[in-house]
Formats: C-alpha cells, sequence, structure tokens
C-alpha cells in the first residue's frame, strides 16, 4: 500500500472522530471504516476530482488473494459524510450501511467507489449526454456522451490497479440518483456488457424530450439486477413508472427488477439513504435486511 494511502485512511479515520458542536447548526463529520482519498486527473474532462474508495472491514487482513465486488456512485461527495455533501447536511450513510449489512452477513463485504462530480456548475455538463433545456441559466454545452469513456477508461482501471476488486461485470455496479442517475442508465446502455448491477435513485429521464426513456426502449441487453427507488413529493414518479413498465416487458421480474416508491419522501439525500438499505441487498445480498417505510409496484 502506497504512502498517499495510507495517509488517507489515516486521515480518514480520524476525521470520523470529529464532531461540530449543534448549535452551530452544521452537521457532524464522521465517516464509518475506512475511506481511502484517491486523486484523480482526468484527460476525458480535463480536470481533477477525488474518488472516494471505501474499504470492507476485514479488507487489510493477511488475505491479500481476495478480491471484492465493487458498485461505482456518481456524486461521490454526497455519500459517506456529511460534511463534505453538496446539497444539503444530509448523506447517504452509505459507510453505514454497508457496515452493517456486511456485519450481519445480509451482503459480502464489497468496495464501494465514490466518484466525485466537478462541482454544481459542471455537474450537469458532465451528466447530460444531451441538454436539459428547463435549466436556468441554460446548460448548451454538455459532455455526458464523454462519461462512459471517463469511467471505463480512467477510473475503473485506476480502481483495478490499486484495489482488489473483482471487477467481472457480474460483481460490478453502477449507479446514482438524480442527472447522476440518468448518466448511469445511459453509461449501462452504451455499454451493456460491463455492469451487472444498476442502482437508480430518483432518476431524471426527462431530458431532450424523454432521451434517456426512448433509448430505453429500444434496448434489451439488461443488467442482471436493477432497482429502482422514487419518492412521491415533487419526485419523477411518472417517468419511473414508464421506465420500469419498459424493463418489464423485455423480461425482468421480481428476481431482476425492484421498484421501490417511498411516500413523502423527496429528491434528497435523505431519502436515498433511507432506502439504501434495500437497494445493496437487493443488488448483492438475498433477503431483506430493514423494512424502510417503502411500497413496491
Amino acid at each position: 500500500m502506497t504512502a498517499l494511502r495510507i495517509a488517507t485512511i489515516l486521515l480518514a479515520a480520524s476525521f470520523a472522530t470529529i464532531q461540530i458542536d449543534s448549535r452551530d447548526q452544521k452537521p457532524k463529520c464522521s465517516v464509518v471504516g475506512h475511506l481511502v482519498l484517491e486523486p484523480l486527473t482526468s484527460k476525458v474532462f480535463g480536470n481533477t476530482r477525488m474518488l472516494r474508495v471505501w474499504l470492507p472491514p476485514g479488507y487489510d487482513a493477511k488475505d491479500h488473494a481476495k478480491r471484492y465486488p465493487v458498485l461505482y456512485l456518481n456524486d461521490g461527495q454526497n455519500l459517506f459524510d456529511a460534511c463534505t455533501s453538496m446539497f444539503s447536511s444530509d448523506e447517504w450513510k452509505a459507510d453505514e450501511t454497508a457496515t452493517t449489512l456486511i456485519e450481519r452477513g445480509r451482503i459480502p463485504p464489497m468496495i464501494i467507489v465514490g466518484i466525485d462530480n466537478a462541482g454544481k456548475r459542471a455537474r450537469p455538463k458532465e451528466y447530460l449526454p444531451f441538454p436539459d433545456e428547463t435549466l436556468t441559466p441554460a446548460t448548451p454545452d454538455v459532455r455526458g456522451k464523454d462519461y462512459p469513456r471517463f469511467l471505463l477508461e480512467e477510473v475503473m482501471p485506476l480502481i483495478n490497479k490499486d484495489f482488489r476488486t473483482d471487477d467481472r461485470p457480474a460483481n460490478t455496479g453502477l449507479g446514482g440518483s438524480s442527472y447522476g442517475a440518468g448518466i448511469a442508465l445511459y453509461t449501462v446502455m452504451t455499454h451493456p456488457d460491463r455492469f451487472g448491477r444498476l442502482l437508480l435513485e430518483s432518476p431524471s429521464l426527462y431530458a431532450h424530450d424523454d432521451f434517456l426513456l426512448h433509448e430505453a426502449e429500444r434496448f434489451h441487453r439488461w443488467p442482471e439486477k436493477i432497482f429502482v427507488g422514487v419518492g412521491s413529493f415533487r419526485e419523477p414518479v411518472d417517468d419511473v413508472h414508464r421506465l420500469a413498465e419498459i424493463l418489464r416487458r423485455d423480461g425482468l421480474g421480481r428476481d431482476r427488477l425492484r421498484v421501490v416508491e417511498q411516500p413523502g419522501a423527496g429528491h434528497d439525500e435523505r431519502a436515498w439513504a433511507d432506502r439504501f438499505p434495500t437497494a445493496l441487498q437487493f443488488l448483492y445480498g438475498s433477503e431483506p435486511f430493514v423494512r424502510s417505510p417503502t411500497e413496491e409496484r
């Protein structure tokens, strides 16, 4: 293990002990387990960002031949620590959830890679294959078509080199929320043989005259398992219903597709955190672990 990676593990471990006074109305900073911060300079996008690599309990044990399933998630800033979350004071609690599920034997030990977005202004440019005409200010110069190349040629090779991933498609997942879910869906449809798991939270599917939904209607080589989550408060429920029907027409039954609606839930990290235990277990485990206040259509 390199000195940089050792340093970042120690930094994450020490950061987990920081507590911010509640009187300041700021979130508490906390990371459960080992979070390695891996910088990546992208030639595709011409910028630098952080990859946040969460390692499961036991990863540093003596069995260095062991390889782990891996889940890549967009908007890495929002996954593990409320203090780095970009849009609210909430996080996905991906580290807490994965730790609990692994310790209880509900999912196998696995690696979760949070891919930071490029910032609030640049995020739509990287996550949209075509412009979203509803954005204000308008963002006509989008580069989402380059995202699969960024992921497959830059992010994944770096992770596979530095960490003990089981990078077979059956054990490789991709996901995100909102625009991050949309670009995950686009990437899977452009590279159908590379991912066996797909996680879509509150997916934004409407841009460019429902482009992603039209593409889904023409696509038929879906991953082995797909989880789709959505709330009912200012959420794209109708688009999720339409996507679910497309997937079911392609033969995805309950063993391959899980669609969860959460009444009253919004378009935010709190809702995505609430559904993450169910999503993670469906995609990588077997039996239900936590029954959130959700209902499945």
